[in-house]
């Protein structure tokens, strides 16, 4: 074995040599790992869509499924399933949470010793099923603050972490457009872990948060992964950084965007010459004052509608289809400044490519 590998060494390095006197510059062994680890294969759901990785799951609802209005066989069955698979700790950040499947599963966690906690936006814990864990004993902490709790995520045995969109609402699994990820990377789970108990220990909320994320950026299997909390990491200018980068094409799926800065860039990469598309929500269009719609089509870029009755409830860009910027942050300044949120952006190519399939999934269903 130790003679096959000292030939195996002498041969990469005649290999090497014999590249660089041909002036071919040798493949970098991260590309070809890289190329390994962002192999995904499909998940079968009755309602929805799903991928999964070495280290990834990607889920997106459908609502136009007509599977969809019985609320059943959605996105939220993989999360239940790893809810009931924990056997330690569940911590949950909700900006809502009236899906009775994920209710239950923490229920029957709790009721098995799993240790349960909950941080919720105060404005939405009047319901049946927050009142319910209550009774129960899970301890659920409000925010009381003038901004919101608008997280959406899951840290389950401090190993993996639930995040994206989706809120865990009957309306956010089956009747609005949005998306759900699970990430297995314990350093990864350190953020949220930390995020949380910012919030559950310390009742530190909103604008009186303080920046001490781990690990802004992680390299998992290869895949660059940078991870902001909003207000205190400065997201937005993350986003302005990554959108200026862009060099051939940013699509964009966004329940509310107001942010003119963001705005300026997107139409400065159109006249540019880069394929610019969006896709917006109808209802925040004509209800957000300051909404960059109105300057978009103005400025002619090709920026639509969406199309169905429920929330086009994405906050996504793709840039030059290999980066994917994605969380509960609506690119707005009240995410920016107020609001509790969480953002990634992910530096993978096959898993912008499941965006961009999103992007034309939605886009099918559009109105100008």
């Amino acid at each position: 074995m130790q003679k096959h590998r000292s030939l195996f060494y002498m041969f990469f390095v005649v290999c090497f040599f014999v590249s660089a006197c041909r002036g071919i510059t040798a493949t970098p062994e991260v590309e070809i790992t890289e190329t390994l680890a962002t192999e995904l294969t499909p998940i079968d759901l009755q309602t929805g869509y799903g991928v999964k990785g070495a280290w990834i799951e990607l889920y997106f609802t459908d609502p136009v499924d007509p599977f969809s209005s019985q609320g059943t066989g959605g996105v939220d069955v993989p999360l239940v399933a790893a809810i009931e698979a924990a056997r330690l700790s569940i911590d949950v950040a909700a900006y809502s949470l009236t899906l009775n499947s994920v209710r239950n599963a923490l229920l029957n966690a709790h009721d098995r010793g799993v240790t349960v906690r909950m941080v919720m936006e105060s404005t939405n814990m009047d319901t049946s099923d927050v009142e319910i864990l209550l009774e129960a004993g899970v301890p659920i902490v409000g925010d009381e603050q003038d901004g919101l709790m608008h997280n959406k995520f899951m840290v389950i045995d401090k190993a993996e972490i639930w995040l994206g969109s989706m809120n865990f609402t009957d309306s956010g699994a089956y009747d609005d457009n949005n998306n759900l990820m699970r990430i297995r990377s314990t350093r990864f789970a350190e953020n949220y872990t930390k995020e949380f108990e910012e919030m559950f220990l310390d009742g530190h909320f909103g604008e009186i948060t303080r920046s001490e994320t781990p690990h802004p950026t992680l390299t998992i299997d290869s895949t660059r992964v940078d991870n902001f909390f909003s207000p205190d990491d400065g997201a937005l200018s993350q986003i302005a950084s990554v959108l200026n980068g862009a060099e051939e094409s940013i699509h964009f799926l966004t329940f509310s965007f107001t942010t003119n800065e963001l705005g300026d860039i997107v139409r400065e990469k159109a006249e540019a010459g880069l394929t610019v598309r969006g896709v917006m929500d109808e209802e925040q269009v004509s209800s957000n004052q300051g909404t960059e719609y109105d300057p978009f089509k103005q400025a002619e870029l090709d920026v639509r509608i969406d199309g169905i009755e429920g929330q086009m409830h994405h906050k996504v860009f793709i840039v030059d289809e290999s980066i994917v910027i994605v969380g509960s942050y609506n690119f707005s300044r009240a995410a920016e400044e107020r609001n509790d949120e969480n953002l990634l952006i992910i530096y993978n190519e096959a898993i912008a490519q499941q965006f961009m399939l999103e992007f034309q999934r939605v886009w099918e269903v559009t109105h100008e």
